[in-house]
C-alpha cells in the first residue's frame, strides 16, 4: 500500500505536497466525507428519480456517483484492493462534475439563485470544487492504465450520449437545470442553456482524458 515517490509537474498534481500527504494520512475521514456526500446527492435527486425510468437511474446522479467512485478508490487503496477501473471512474468524475457544475452555477447564476437558498448555492459550489482537489490525490497510488482510462472514457462517453444526446428512455438524463424548458431559453444568439450546458461536458470530458494520458506517460517517464 505504499504510496508512490515520484513527483508530477505541478500542471499535473496541483496540490501542494504537504496537502497530499495530509489527505491520504486522514483518506478514511475522506472516505466518509464523500459516503455522506453521496447520501446527500441522492437525496438532492429525489425528483428527478421519480420522473426517470429505473434502468436509467444509473445516469442521473451524476455528482453523487463521483464521490461515491472515490470514497471506493480510496478505500480499496487503504485495504490493499486497489482497482485501477474505480481509480479513474473517481478521477474522471470528480474533475468533470467538480468543474461542471461550478460551471452551471456561475453561467446561469440568476436563474439558480431564483430557485436555490444562498446557503445551499454555496455549498453546491464550494463542495463540487472540493471534489476537484480530491481528484488529485489519485496519482500517488493509481497507475493511470490505458486499459482504466479507456474503462471511464467509454462510461462518461456514454453518460454524455444519453444526458444530451440520444436518450435511451424518457427524455434527457442530465442534471436539472434551473428552466422549465433549457432548450427553448436563448443566452447568446441562437444558444440556448442545454447547448452551454452539454458542450461544457462534452469538453471537460476531452480534457481530462488527455489530462489522464499526460498523467500516465509521466508518470512512465519518471519511473525509466
Amino acid at each position: 500500500m505504499a504510496v508512490t515517490s515520484e513527483t508530477l509537474p505541478r500542471w499535473l498534481a496541483p496540490l501542494p505536497r504537504r496537502l497530499e500527504d495530509f489527505a491520504l494520512r486522514y483518506a478514511w475521514v475522506i472516505v466518509a466525507i464523500n459516503l455522506a456526500g453521496t447520501a446527500f446527492g441522492f437525496w438532492y435527486y429525489r425528483f428527478q428519480f421519480a420522473g426517470t425510468p429505473m434502468m436509467m437511474w444509473p445516469w442521473v446522479p451524476d455528482s453523487p456517483l463521483a464521490t461515491l467512485f472515490i470514497a471506493l478508490s480510496l478505500a480499496l487503496w487503504k485495504l490493499d484492493h486497489q482497482n485501477e477501473i474505480v481509480d479513474m471512474l473517481a478521477f474522471f468524475g470528480n474533475i468533470k462534475l467538480g468543474l461542471w457544475t461550478p460551471f452551471v452555477l456561475v453561467s446561469f447564476n440568476d436563474a439558480f439563485l431564483a430557485q436555490t437558498a444562498l446557503p445551499m448555492y454555496a455549498f453546491l459550489l464550494v463542495s463540487h470544487l472540493g471534489m476537484v482537489a480530491q481528484a488529485f490525490l489519485i496519482h500517488r497510488y493509481s497507475e493511470f492504465s490505458i486499459p482504466a482510462i479507456a474503462a471511464a472514457l467509454l462510461w462518461y462517453s456514454f453518460d454524455l450520449m444519453v444526458d444530451y444526446f440520444i436518450p435511451i428512455l424518457g427524455g434527457p438524463h442530465h442534471t436539472a437545470l434551473p428552466f422549465t424548458e433549457p432548450m427553448a431559453v436563448e443566452l447568446v444568439g441562437n444558444t440556448t442553456a442545454f447547448q452551454v450546458a452539454a458542450w461544457g461536458a462534452v469538453a471537460l470530458t476531452i480534457w481530462i482524458a488527455f489530462f489522464a494520458l499526460a498523467t500516465r506517460a509521466e508518470k512512465a517517464r519518471i519511473g525509466e
